[in-house]
């Protein structure tokens, strides 16, 4: 076979397993521009190994993305402890081709919520249950990488899934209602009709708001329907007649939201979750550096 030939093969072999690899990137890292980097510095080892000697090219694949995930989460670790306010993963817009293996994963581990539960896990208990309940790798596969015995990598699976438990995933939202509420929250937040805020919200409401401390956001979760409806109306009267328009609407990692222009100038993402026809959970993204997944989907500049 030529070298061309040769090349040709080893680039189709990455690209169809090129998904799972952003896929897996993205939930170990909460960073879509990291997975993608992951994914092409994947490849380049990929164009450089001796793949005569590799009788599993996806299992190589994956455990080479697990690996540098595992490198980067390691550090990313020290970087949020200095984070400012709550910190939250990038979101991104749902697609035709989303970087997932299946429709299944859309809503159930791609959830904002779902991101943020996996935080609680120690970078081994994140890379174990991630490569092995969502990516199917073998625990043998697995010790190889993170330097355990078997036995020890089903163990810290154990531990991953008893930190995990009680996480509920999003239930589905019929379109329709999905979309009244979206845009009955977008419009009371625009007005800051207090009132019409409390119907909408559940009275155990949740508000992460993640502006890094590049753009005004809360510094702390607001609970509850009083407070989180009082705030949103607040900023809509500092606000008043500042321009605030809608860029976007459907689904965001899976679950209702809407992409605004604010008023000064800069994207923000707004993820809802809605539980029996109420917003129990509302997650804002300001932070720019997070929203550029979003701004090249919608055609922005940042």
């Amino acid at each position: 076979m030529s070298e061309a030939a040769t090349h040709a093969d080893a680039a189709e072999t990455f690209q169809a397993v090129r998904p799972a690899l952003i896929g897996l990137g993205y939930r170990m890292t909460g960073s879509w521009a990291t997975a993608e980097d992951i994914a092409q510095d994947v490849y380049l080892r990929w164009q450089a190994a001796d793949r005569a000697t590799i009788a599993l090219p996806r299992a190589w694949l994956m455990k080479a993305a697990g690996r540098l995930a595992l490198d980067h989460l390691k550090s990313a670790r020290v970087r949020r402890e200095d984070y400012v306010g709550p910190w939250l993963p990038e979101p991104a817009l749902d697609s035709e081709d989303p970087p997932q293996e299946a429709a299944w994963a859309r809503t159930e581990t791609l959830s904002l919520a779902f991101m943020l539960t996996l935080e609680r896990l120690s970078p081994p208990e994140r890379a174990i249950f991630i490569l092995h309940d969502l990516f199917d790798t073998p625990f043998d596969e697995l010790a190889g990488l993170l330097d355990r015995t078997d036995a020890a990598c089903r163990q810290i699976a154990v531990r991953a899934r008893a930190k995990l438990e009680g996480h509920r995933p999003p239930h589905p939202v019929p379109p329709a209602e999905s979309d009244r509420l979206t845009r009955a929250f977008f419009a009371a937040t625009q007005t800051g009709d207090e009132a019409g805020l409390r119907r909408l919200l559940t009275s155990d409401v949740v508000l992460h708001t993640d502006g890094g401390g590049i753009r005004p956001a809360a510094l702390n979760l607001i609970h509850g329907g009083d407070k989180a409806a009082r705030m949103f109306a607040s900023l809509a009267r500092k606000r008043a007649g500042a321009e605030r328009s809608l860029i976007h609407t459907g689904l965001i990692n899976g679950e209702p939201g809407y992409v605004t222009r604010e008023p000064d100038g800069l994207p923000q993402a707004t993820v809802l979750t809605i539980t029996e026809g109420q917003i129990s959970a509302v997650y804002i993204i300001r932070n720019p550096a997070k929203l550029g997944a979003i701004a090249s989907q919608l055609g922005l500049n940042l």
